[in-house]
């Protein structure tokens, strides 16, 4: 997993509450096995006027030019209600966030961006208002993220502090994914199984 230090790009607005998975990663989308991929069928239903995905929606935001290549996303309350599917933030990933700022999550959605490399903020709503409007006012307005000093910074310098969960931090900051933690253990775990085949020698032996 990609570590998460500081974070500045292009943020993008999307002006909705009670954004469901479904609608972040449509379920006719879900057949994949892979993590990649999910990126261009995000918001598919709103982002597209075909099933295909030939034709963008003009009225869509992440169709417009200025948010292009934006990496944080800014939205309005219970972001990723709905369907506790991981290949919600595996399809904000491939696009290319890295962040989300809202003030509230479901809770399924906030834990599987942890475990995906996302950090999810969570600012109260006043504060994603003013963000809102400040982002509005400039195109292609950028936000920076530091996570180690847990705020963010707009274009004016005005400062957003936010709390994140100690163990998370650490996980993003070093880019430990569950795999990752668990491979921090390889010399231990290596140790118990050569300690464990000399005493329960026929757990380990292959059947016939």
């Amino acid at each position: 997993m990609k570590a998460f230090t500081k974070l500045k790009g292009i943020a993008a607005l999307l002006d909705k509450a009670n954004v469901d998975t479904d609608q972040i990663i449509p379920k006719q989308f879900l057949r994949k096995i892979e993590r990649s991929g999910f990126g261009k069928h995000l918001f598919h239903d709103w982002r597209f006027l075909d099933d295909a995905g030939q034709k963008p929606n003009p009225e869509f935001v992440l169709n417009a030019p200025r948010y292009q290549g934006a990496t944080i996303l800014v939205t309005r309350d219970n972001f990723g209600c709905g369907s506790s599917r991981e290949h919600a933030p595996w399809a904000l990933e491939d696009y290319g966030f890295r962040s989300i700022l809202s003030p509230s999550y479901a809770d399924i959605f906030y834990n599987n961006c942890f475990k995906n490399g996302m950090l999810p903020i969570v600012l109260p709503e006043a504060q994603i208002e003013e963000i809102f409007q400040s982002i509005d006012k400039k195109p292609g307005a950028n936000l920076e993220i530091d996570l180690e000093n847990q705020v963010v910074i707009t274009e004016e310098g005005k400062k957003y502090p936010f709390e994140v969960d100690a163990f998370r931090k650490h996980c993003l900051l070093n880019g430990l994914d569950d795999i990752g933690l668990t491979l921090q253990k390889a010399d231990f775990i290596q140790k118990f199984e050569e300690k464990n085949q000399k005493e329960v020698p026929w757990l380990y032996r292959k059947s016939v």
